[in-house]
């Protein structure tokens, strides 16, 4: 089995039976699960030959349904950054100089979750204070919400790289969507 260079690098979305996005694994297991019977592949790369008349694999489902347990995203201050978009929630910067700021101060009870940080320039952090959004005149672009799974953050970050985005249209939708929709903010004392 020859494969052209680079193709070492690749990922496969796998689906659920239901085609709900489950994982994502690598080429290897993938082709594992085809030349089992337990998967079967639904996208592929062109470029990329397993055999003369198989593509590599990029997005696989599976033939039977799978229960999975859920499993919560970590809250780092990488994942508040990629959820946010790398860009201040306050004022829209997008650069280097950027922080992570409590909406609701911890030396106000804040606490640190998802629905409670948000990532903000030095400047804006600064300006804010230990004040909520709401005292210090800075309203948010978009307020801060836990993402639904690891997996839809994975498959964005992926879809948004340029190198997969033939994933859009099984993850569309799932995991996603505007944050001001889901959650608000607690009422200032």
């Amino acid at each position: 089995m020859a494969l052209n260079q680079g193709a070492g690098m690749s990922q496969v979305l796998v689906l659920n039976a239901s085609y709900e996005p489950l994982n994502i694994t690598t080429w290897r297991r993938a082709l594992v699960m085809m030349f089992k019977g337990k998967a079967e592949s639904l996208e592929q790369d062109s470029s990329r030959m397993i055999r003369e008349d198989t593509m590599l694999p990029t997005v696989i489902r599976l033939r039977h349904f799978v229960r999975v347990p859920f499993r919560q995203l970590p809250l780092t201050r990488r994942n508040v950054f990629f959820r946010d978009g790398h860009c201040c929630q306050y004022c829209g910067y997008q650069g280097e100089k950027l922080s992570i700021d409590h909406v609701i101060p911890r030396s106000r009870g804040g606490s640190d979750t998802w629905e409670n940080v948000t990532t903000a320039c030095l400047i804006c952090n600064v300006r804010k204070g230990s004040r909520t959004p709401k005292e210090a005149e800075m309203p948010l672009h978009r307020l801060p919400r836990r993402p639904l799974s690891s997996l839809s953050f994975e498959a964005t970050r992926q879809i948004h790289s340029g190198r997969h985005s033939e994933w859009e249209k099984y993850v569309i939708g799932w995991g996603s969507g505007d944050a001001s929709l889901n959650v608000s903010l607690p009422p200032d004392d």
